[in-house]
């Protein structure tokens, strides 16, 4: 019995210290493991302090400090996937100087570790490198910041709010709920809402004012308001008299992106149903179907400049 212990030890001591393949191996994958768990408890601290930045952002009432501490939060996102990718380097240049001897000595073990290394260059390393090279190029580009919802190409229903936005890929919520993530390299464009809120106007017209602003007042109180349904209540923005005794009010409201249908269904439907038992029209509140639109104010802004049609003098 104790003949076969000092065997095990001693041929477990010379697989460990003589240089051969197995060993080379044996080290490759520990100092994987290593940069594996090193990796992962760095990134980890970092994202606490992240989700700290993020906390903050969200209770900022100054919209431009809150947009520069979404910044900071990208950027430490981003750190998350530098910080892996140096101490993955550190970890590599560790192994390569142990193994170093025993690859100038062994071709056995030089042909196993170049082996395995081929196996998983040719397998992960052309991936890493291509999802890489596509997050420095939106990095540097400015594509979008976490907290941004967006709207991924070319997949027909991948959006949400960018929780996290790395080297590597990008981590996004949806509305329903549900973790979405995607590899850089899949990414072949990117729609971004402004503010991560739709801004939408209702024009309303009518012959008495009074009657119909009381009426809106009261579809406008049952509507829900929250971060993933009405980003700010509903509110009347205008009334104003066109003439021939019209009136038309401009209802304004921001949803959150897909929610659009509270104001262009329920409420625009609900002012419908007003005047719904109402056969003779000159008894209608609202004469006139609501139109309702889209009223972004920079979007009309470059729409204005960009129009050439020349006015008829």
């Amino acid at each position: 019995m104790d003949d076969f212990m000092n065997s095990a030890v001693r041929e477990t001591s010379e697989l460990l210290t003589e240089p051969s393949a197995y060993r080379s191996i044996l080290i490759l994958i520990g100092a994987i493991i290593a940069a594996y768990i090193l990796s992962r408890f760095l990134a980890q601290a970092i994202i606490f302090f992240a989700q700290k930045v993020a906390v903050r952002s969200q209770s900022v009432s100054d919209e431009a400090k809150a947009i520069r501490l979404r910044q900071v939060e990208t950027y430490l996102s981003i750190t998350v996937a530098i910080v892996r990718a140096a101490v993955v380097a550190v970890v590599a240049y560790v192994a390569w100087r142990i193994l170093s001897p025993a690859i100038s000595s062994s071709g056995a073990a030089a042909i196993g570790a170049s082996a395995f290394f081929i196996v998983f260059a040719g397998q992960t390393l052309g991936m890493i490198l291509r999802d890489l090279t596509a997050g420095v190029i939106m990095i540097t580009e400015g594509w979008f910041h976490v907290g941004d919802f967006v709207k991924i190409e070319p997949f027909i229903d991948v959006s949400g709010v960018v929780e996290r936005f790395t080297l590597r890929s990008t981590k996004l919520r949806s509305l329903s709920g549900e973790v979405i993530w995607v590899h850089n390299q899949q990414i072949q464009a990117v729609h971004v809402t402004p503010d991560s809120v739709r801004r939408l106007e209702v024009d309303l017209f009518t012959r008495e004012p009074e009657i119909a602003k009381a009426a809106v007042e009261d579809i406008i109180s049952t509507l829900p308001a929250s971060a993933s349904l009405l980003a700010k209540p509903v509110r009347m923005k205008a009334m104003e008299e066109w003439g021939n005794g019209v009136w038309r009010i401009v209802v304004v409201g921001q949803t959150a992106p897909g929610r659009e249908w509270l104001i262009e269904r329920y409420f625009v439907d609900a002012i419908k149903e007003i005047d719904e038992d109402k056969k003779n029209k000159a008894d209608h509140i609202f004469p006139y179907d609501p139109i309702a639109r889209y009223a972004d104010p920079v979007a009309e802004q470059k729409f204005k400049r960009a129009m050439r049609v020349k006015r008829e003098s």
